[in-house]
C-alpha cells in the first residue's frame, strides 16, 4: 500500500511538472530540443517581455552544407510578415492625407479589374488589405510564383480569376490583392514600394541588414539557406526571387532588426523619440475587419480563445484574456512568425530555415512563457505527434492514388499528337514537346523553372514532378480529347495546399 501511494505521488509530481511555467533558460532549452525533434537545421528568436529585449539569439546551423552557426544577425526570408509593412505603408499615406482607407482602388489604379464590374468599381484599399475580395485562399498565386510576369501584369491577369465567395462575404487569403496594395503605394507616393519601405521603415529603425529582394543578398554575408526535407534527407535549396510579388512577401531580415519593428508596434508606432507611424494607424490595422472561425478542434486545445479575425496586415485572437496580434510567413524552405501582445508590451519573432511546422508549437511555448501561463501541453511534443499523423495520411493518400491507377493502358494517340502550344487567358502559354529520347516534356512558358518530363500513368494521364520545386509533390497532366479524337485541352493537377494548378486553363492551339 505504501509503495502504491509513493508511486501515485511520483506520477502526480510528473504530471504537475508538465504544467509548470518555464524560465527563459528552460525555454531556450525547448528551442534546442525542438530543432532536433523536428529535424530543422536552424532558427533565430527575439523576445521582448515587459518592454525589454530579453532574448535575441540563433540556434542550430544556417546551412547543412557549410555548418555555419545561426546568430541574431543571420538573414531569413520573412515572407508574409511583409504584409504588415505594406499595410502600415498605406497607413502612412492615409496620415499624410494622400489617400483614405476606403478609397476605391480604381481611383488610384484606373486599369484595375476584377471578376465582376460591381467588384471592380467598389473594391477599396481596405478590401485589398483584409482578404475579403471573394477569391479563395491563395487563388492565382501561380501567376507570380516563379514567373517572369511584372507586378502590374500579375494584377491585370487576376481579372480572370473566378470568385469562390461573394464579395466581402468571407475570408480568402490573397497575395495578389496585397500586390495591388503595393502598387497603390507606388502610384500615390511616386516611389517604388521597395524605396518607400526602405525610407519609411528600414532607415529610421536602423534595420540595416533588412532588404526587399533576394538580389541584394549577393552583397551580403551570414545568410540562412532555405531547406527542404526530401527522400534523400534535408537539403539546402536556392532562394527563389519574389520581386514580382514583393509587397505580399519579399522582405528578408534577422531577429535583431525585427526586434526593433516589434518594439515599434508594441509602442503603437513610436520608436524611441521618433514617430514611425501614428497610434491611429496601429489601431486601424488591429481592428477586426474580416471574421475567422474558431474550430471545435481549436476550442478544445485553446479554450480561452473565443474570437479570431484578420485586420490589415495582421491577424488577431484572444488568448488567456489578452489580445494577440500576429502573422506568419511561408517561403520556399523557410517559415517565420511574428507575435505581439500589445497590452503587455511583449512580443517575439521566430525565424526558421525549413518548411517544418515546428514554428507553430514554439509560438505557444513562447506565448505561454510571455504570459506567465502554465502550458496545457508540451506543445512541441503534442504537435510533433499530430504532424506524424498528418504525414501518415499523406502517405495513405499517395497509396490510394497508386491503387486507382489502371495498369496496362496506353495513350489514345501517338505521342506527337500531344505536342504543341496550349494557352489560357489567366496564365498564358504552356508547351509540350517530344524529346530525343522519345518522352514528352512540359514547360510552363511564364515560369522557366516549371518544367517536367511526362511519365505515362494511364490512358491519357501522365505523371509529372517539378524537380526545381522539391517541396511540391508529384502531379498529373491529363489530355482531354474532343469529339474528333484530337487533343483539345490539357489539365494539370499537383495536389498541395499552396498552389492550385487546376485554376490554370490550357486549350491546345
Amino acid at each position: 500500500m505504501t509503495k502504491r501511494i509513493f508511486l501515485l505521488l511520483i506520477l502526480a509530481s510528473v504530471a504537475f511538472s508538465a504544467f509548470t511555467q518555464k524560465t527563459l533558460e528552460e525555454l531556450t532549452s525547448t528551442y534546442k530540443g525542438a530543432l532536433k525533434q523536428w529535424e530543422v537545421p536552424g532558427m533565430a528568436v527575439a523576445i521582448i517581455k515587459n518592454d525589454s529585449l530579453i532574448l535575441s539569439e540563433g540556434f542550430g546551423i544556417s546551412n547543412v552544407e557549410t555548418g555555419a552557426k545561426v546568430d541574431d544577425e543571420t538573414l531569413f526570408a520573412i515572407a508574409s510578415n511583409t504584409k504588415a509593412f505594406t499595410a502600415t505603408a498605406i497607413g502612412l499615406l492615409v496620415e499624410d492625407g494622400k489617400l483614405r482607407w476606403d478609397d476605391k482602388v480604381v481611383d488610384h489604379l484606373p486599369w484595375f479589374e476584377m471578376y465582376a464590374p460591381y467588384v471592380t468599381a467598389n473594391m477599396t484599399v481596405r478590401d485589398l488589405l483584409c482578404h475579403r475580395s471573394g477569391l479563395k485562399t491563395f487563388s492565382g498565386d501561380l501567376l507570380w510564383y516563379g514567373s517572369d510576369y511584372s507586378r502590374k501584369e500579375i494584377v491585370k491577369r487576376a481579372r480572370h480569376l473566378e470568385p469562390f465567395y461573394g464579395f466581402r462575404e468571407k475570408f480568402g487569403y490573397s497575395n495578389i490583392m496585397y500586390l495591388a496594395a503595393g502598387l497603390v503605394v507606388e502610384e500615390v507616393s511616386g516611389m517604388s514600394w521597395d524605396e518607400f519601405i526602405q525610407e519609411n521603415f528600414f532607415d529610421p529603425l536602423h534595420m540595416d541588414r533588412t532588404v526587399t529582394s533576394t538580389l541584394k543578398l549577393e552583397e551580403m554575408e551570414n545568410i540562412a539557406a532555405p531547406h527542404n526535407n526530401t527522400d534523400k534527407g534535408i537539403i539546402a535549396i536556392d532562394y527563389l526571387n519574389w520581386d514580382n510579388v514583393a509587397p505580399a512577401g519579399s522582405i528578408i531580415s534577422n531577429v535583431n532588426d525585427l526586434s526593433k519593428w516589434v518594439k515599434t508596434n508594441l509602442h503603437y508606432g513610436i520608436y524611441g523619440n521618433d514617430t514611425i507611424f501614428s497610434p491611429s494607424t496601429a489601431m486601424e490595422m488591429w481592428k477586426q475587419h474580416t471574421p475567422l472561425p474558431v474550430s471545435s478542434y481549436a476550442k478544445r486545445l485553446w479554450p480561452s480563445t473565443h474570437l479570431k479575425s484578420y485586420g490589415l496586415g495582421w491577424s488577431m485572437y484572444d488568448y488567456h484574456g489578452e489580445k494577440i496580434v500576429t502573422h506568419n510567413g511561408g517561403y520556399d524552405g523557410m517559415i517565420s512568425q511574428t507575435v505581439l501582445v500589445p497590452e503587455k508590451k511583449s512580443g517575439f519573432v521566430i525565424l526558421t530555415n525549413s518548411l517544418s511546422r515546428m514554428y507553430y508549437p514554439l509560438l505557444y511555448e513562447t506565448l505561454d512563457f510571455l504570459l506567465d501561463e502554465e502550458s496545457k501541453y508540451n506543445w512541441s511534443e503534442y504537435f510533433l505527434e499530430q504532424n506524424k499523423k498528418y504525414e501518415d495520411r499523406m502517405k495513405q493518400m499517395e497509396a490510394r492514388q497508386d491503387s486507382l491507377r489502371q495498369k496496362n493502358t496506353k495513350p489514345s494517340l501517338s505521342l506527337e499528337k500531344y505536342t504543341g502550344a496550349y494557352s489560357g487567358d489567366l496564365y498564358g502559354e504552356a508547351q509540350i514537346t517530344l524529346k530525343k529520347d522519345g518522352s514528352l516534356n512540359l514547360q510552363l512558358i511564364p515560369s522557366p523553372k516549371f518544367h517536367s518530363a511526362l511519365t505515362h500513368w494511364h490512358h491519357d494521364t501522365f505523371m509529372i514532378k517539378f524537380e526545381e520545386f522539391p517541396s511540391l509533390p508529384r502531379g498529373w497532366v491529363t489530355f482531354v480529347l474532343d469529339r474528333n479524337g484530337e487533343v483539345h485541352e490539357m489539365k494539370i493537377d499537383v495536389p498541395n495546399p499552396d498552389f492550385d494548378f487546376t485554376e490554370l486553363k490550357f486549350i491546345k492551339h
